[in-house]
């Protein structure tokens, strides 16, 4: 009688293991499939991020150029004022309305310069928040498919074991990995740090 219940149980575990190993089979399959979307869209989100980097920092370049600018007409319209001041009621009147026509010009320049150097530095803060959004996006993939290659090979191990054990934990970490994949995708905001220094 003990030697049926042993066929019994052996029967019964083999029928559960080749059900785990089924369902280990798609999950693989999901997650290949899935980690290949994830690894596609992260390229793409890598140039997106390259893009806003530079253009960023060409961004700034010209701010700074703008400021050159701005302090070049600054010192003009400080030494054309000191000239004004220095010629006094000896030059003369058309002298003077010259100078005041340079100074009305230079008036305007700066101004024109302070205008400019605003926008540009709005756009330059606005290339850096992309970027910092799509870093954050990048990270997310970046966990997804570290997650997902853990859980494969766990899942890769469950099966030649059969540990229960093993499956459960690779089905967790399967978990997160197609949760941070998912978030790369919808832009959600998970995104926890200390994930991001260590893959980093």
């Amino acid at each position: 009688m003990s030697d049926i219940a042993e066929t019994v149980n052996g029967a019964v575990e083999q029928a559960g293991s080749s059900r785990m190993n089924a369902f280990i089979g798609v999950m693989v399959a999901v997650g290949a499939t899935f980690m290949a979307l994830c690894n596609v869209k992260d390229g793409n989100v890598g140039q997106a991020m390259a893009q806003a980097q530079a253009k960023a920092v060409d961004t700034w370049a010209y701010y700074q150029a703008k400021g050159t600018k701005l302090n070049l007409a600054e010192a003009m319209l400080d030494q054309l004022r000191l000239q004004k001041a220095l010629l006094g009621r000896t030059a003369t009147p058309e002298a003077l309305a010259l100078i005041d026509k340079r100074l009305a010009a230079y008036d305007e320049e700066i101004h024109r310069y302070d205008t400019e150097k605003a926008a540009i530095k709005k756009e330059a803060e606005d290339l850096e928040a992309t970027y910092d959004r799509l870093n954050v996006r990048d990270d997310q993939f970046d966990m997804s498919e570290a997650f997902l290659s853990i859980s494969l090979a766990v899942f890769g191990i469950s099966a030649l074991t059969g540990r229960r054990g093993l499956f459960v934990f690779s089905t967790v970490v399967f978990g997160c990995g197609v949760l941070f994949g998912l978030a790369g995708f919808v832009g959600l905001n998970i995104h926890p740090d200390f994930l991001a220094k260590l893959l980093g």
